[in-house]
């Protein structure tokens, strides 16, 4: 497969892919309230957006819907999204169903998130492993949570039930900013956008660091031999950075296997290198192995025959 970024999306940030009957869906950050999707049958060439979710009188959010991810089980399109609460304009995960990848998505509970621990959460991420178990990844946000002194973003995973709509474990915190490029932003600082997927025995957490509209967004990685961890970053992080002048802030990812059976990272890098804002495209990239260390080939910028 011939890649060449950027492929067309942008204005968007977050994306996740989900591929279903030979067809991939792309799913996004897309406007202040609701969700867009792009559909494609090779991830290089894209169709025009179509909504897939918005605010209804059954949504629990007002503003800020972020970070769709949809999975599809039990017969239907299941959405996981991050949403601000109208109730107390705290930020919670919500979750929406469909019969249809291109929706529209109509929310499980009548104006209530998904669950409520009393602190704001983002970014959800389902994982279901060999055996079956379900996993949720989230973090807790560093909007309302000082660690330290400092406001940090943590990343959490607790065990789903069937219907991937409730937690039935209590959460487990599994990484938070401690790498020296974590912490790059003073008192402010994250680990957000889990994305999980296990390689033989072991299970890579990827996730992203750094302030989202700033060349400090990055991506780093770390290994578990259980979904619930312990989790040990890598100490090549971060493997995908900003290359100044070229690419600017590349984060919050997913991964899917593409038409050529390769594994592909999909993250989001700042439209405007010099003005990094919440204009934000889609790049892709080939995600390789050396032995057991994860490599992401790239950022790359234009065409590149070597994935040919």
């Amino acid at each position: 497969m011939i890649i060449k970024n950027p492929i067309g999306i942008t204005n968007i940030g977050d994306p996740f892919v989900l591929k279903h009957d030979n067809m991939y869906y792309l799913y996004a950050t897309s406007f202040i309230d609701g969700f867009n999707c792009y559909t494609s049958t090779d991830l290089m060439n894209w169709s025009k957006p179509v909504q897939v979710y918005k605010k209804s009188e059954r949504s629990f959010g007002y503003k800020d819907f972020w970070a769709p991810e949809v999975i599809f089980q039990n017969n239907h399109f299941i959405m996981h999204y991050s949403a601000r609460w109208s109730k107390n304009h705290s930020l919670r995960i919500g979750v929406a169903i469909s019969s249809s990848p291109l929706g529209p998505f109509v929310d499980v509970y009548d104006q209530e998130p998904m669950f409520d621990d009393h602190y704001a959460v983002i970014d959800g991420h389902v994982f279901i492993d060999d055996d079956g178990k379900k996993y949720f990844y989230y973090n807790r946000d560093c909007s309302e949570y000082i660690y330290n002194e400092n406001h940090e973003s943590h990343i959490y995973v607790a065990e789903m039930d069937e219907t991937y709509t409730k937690r039935i474990t209590s959460p487990i915190l599994i990484a938070k900013p401690e790498q020296p490029w974590e912490l790059k932003t003073g008192d402010w600082r994250w680990n957000e956008g889990a994305f999980v997927f296990k390689r033989k025995d072991l299970y890579y957490l990827m996730f992203s660091s750094g302030f989202y509209a700033s060349e400090t967004y990055s991506i780093g990685y770390a290994i578990s031999k259980n979904p619930l961890g312990p989790f040990m970053k890598a100490k090549e992080n971060p493997i995908l950075k900003t290359i100044p002048g070229k690419v600017s802030g590349p984060g919050h990812n997913s991964v899917i296997v593409g038409p050529d059976n390769q594994l592909y990272c999909i993250y989001h890098v700042h439209t405007f290198i010099n003005e990094p804002s919440q204009n934000r495209q889609v790049f892709i990239d080939k995600i390789s192995f050396n032995n057991d260390k994860l490599v992401i080939e790239g950022p790359t910028l234009g065409k590149d025959e070597s994935h040919e």
